[in-house]
Parts: C-alpha cells; sequence; structure tokens
C-alpha cells in the first residue's frame, strides 16, 4: 500500500512539474515578449482574432501539452522518439514568440511554426497507436497551430517590408 501511495506522489509530482513547465513557461514567454508597438502597426489580415483571445487559448493549449508531455514520460514503452518529439515541438513553440514579436522576423517565425506544426503532426501520428490520449490531446493544439502558421503567411504576405 504505502509503494503504491509513493508511487502515485511521485506521478502527482511529476505532473505538476510538467504543467509548471509548459504552462508557466508558455505564459512567462507570452508576458515578456507579447504585442508590442511594432506588431499594433502590421496590417492585419480580416481573419485575425483580438488579442485577447491568445492567453485562455495557449492556456487551454499548454495544459493538454504538459498532459500529453507527462503522459508520454509516464508511459515507458513510449518510447525515445516519441519523447524527443515532444521536447522538439515545446523548444519550437517557446522560440517563436521571441522571433516574431522581438526580433521582428515574420519570415523566419513562419518557417519554425511550420517546423511546429510538422513536429505536433508526426507526434500525433506516431502516438495514434500508442498513447492515443497524447495523441487526441494534441489534436486541438494541431489545429490552432495551423491557423496560426496561417495568420503568420498572412502577416508576412501583408507586411513584406515588416
Amino acid at each position: 500500500m504505502a509503494e503504491m501511495t509513493y508511487s502515485r506522489l511521485q506521478s502527482t509530482i511529476s505532473l505538476i512539474g510538467f504543467l509548471v513547465l509548459v504552462v508557466g513557461g508558455g505564459l512567462a514567454i507570452g508576458m515578456v515578449t507579447g504585442p508590442d508597438e511594432w506588431f499594433a502597426r502590421l496590417t492585419k489580415p480580416s481573419v485575425n482574432p483580438p488579442n485577447w483571445l491568445f492567453a485562455p487559448v495557449w492556456t487551454s493549449l499548454y495544459v493538454m501539452i504538459a498532459i500529453a508531455g507527462w503522459r508520454i514520460r509516464q508511459n515507458g514503452s513510449s518510447g525515445a522518439r516519441n519523447k524527443l518529439l515532444w521536447w522538439l515541438q515545446l523548444a519550437l513553440n517557446f522560440i517563436w514568440s521571441p522571433i516574431f514579436f522581438v526580433a521582428h522576423r515574420i519570415d523566419l517565425a513562419l518557417a519554425v511554426i511550420v517546423l511546429l506544426l510538422v513536429s505536433i503532426i508526426v507526434f500525433i501520428a506516431r502516438n495514434l497507436n500508442g498513447d492515443r490520449v497524447a495523441a487526441f490531446l494534441f489534436v486541438p493544439y494541431a489545429l490552432w497551430v495551423a491557423f496560426a502558421t496561417s495568420l503568420n503567411y498572412a502577416l508576412l504576405r501583408l507586411n513584406p517590408a515588416a
């Protein structure tokens, strides 16, 4: 009984760690590198959502990303490639905002977000026959990043000199 409780405690601590890393890291990056005057001056596509929508959407997605990562870590049979894919998508996710909002590199940000979308899709495909819950947790993420990719592309086309 004590062993089961200890294992459950370890699992809970691990989940909390993933949530702090992903949600905390994502929100911190968003606060530090969020939209500025440069972004406000850009010509936006008609489908550009209001700025207030991004925080709740990303917070929800970050919770799902964290749970998927925790599940992959907990599942000993998930394999090193799935774990690597999870870390790769997180790194690409976290570097997009500084590239776009701080460096003002819409073009480079587009390359990063395309790689992010590919890594998410590959993660989903690789986990459909393994941890289906982790795979399905990434579906809303893939949809949002596909939409964000189209926004990034539209911003590049509408603001070629930015």
